[in-house]
């Protein structure tokens, strides 16, 4: 990622769990189990360091996409469904997404149901259909994200075999035990303290 031919053309995610998880993980530190502050300054430490070099373009949430559509930016940390669609809308596959061999950062989208809702009802009804095997198939070929549900990588080889066996789609205990990391739980103390000083190396 630091290769000199990529200066001022890599992008960052603003999240920093998955910005800092990943320097972590490539410095050796394990962010799925306990760790201190001196580990994480360290993680922030590289940040900091990139972006005054100038290999940094930008430090981005969810737009971060829209520097690799214009060219501004050729190459950064990224979440894999956006590759994907990136490539599917731009019509090619110069675009390629790589797990870093130090491991990525997993997570999640939650669907939650308030416990004071006037239509519980209608809420599991939803949830319901989008958790049919046949249905989370279509959208996992959609987004391209790993599914959670059991039979839908039957259902999706009847889409597209090719991506039923996409270990970014259905990955294997294996994979995922090899590759991907929770970032652990921060205390309150430390979510405050971290943010601060995140917020502050990212210019905000």
């Amino acid at each position: 990622l630091w290769a000199p031919d990529l200066k001022g053309r890599v992008t960052l995610l603003s999240e920093m769990r998955d910005t800092v998880g990943l320097i972590m993980l490539a410095q050796g530190t394990d962010v799925s189990k306990p760790f201190d502050k001196t580990a994480m300054e360290r993680g922030f430490d590289e940040v900091r360091r990139r972006i005054a070099d100038g290999y940094v373009r930008r430090v981005r949430g969810n737009s971060y996409i829209e520097d690799f559509k214009s060219g501004n930016a050729v190459a950064g940390f990224a979440w894999s469904g956006d590759i994907f669609s990136l490539r599917s809308d731009l019509g090619t596959q110069d675009w390629q997404f790589v797990m870093p061999e130090s491991g990525g950062i997993l997570w999640s989208d939650t669907a939650l149901i308030p416990v004071t809702t006037p239509h519980r009802a209608n809420a599991e009804r939803l949830l319901d259909y989008y958790y049919d095997p046949a249905v989370a198939a279509q959208v996992a070929a959609y987004v391209n994200y790993i599914c959670p549900v059991q039979g839908a990588q039957a259902a999706m080889e009847k889409i597209d075999p090719a991506l039923a066996t996409s270990p970014f789609i259905f990955p294997t205990a294996d994979y995922l035990a090899t590759y991907a990391k929770e970032f652990r739980a921060l205390s309150p103390t430390e979510d405050a303290d971290y943010s601060a000083t995140w917020a502050k190396v990212v210019g905000n």
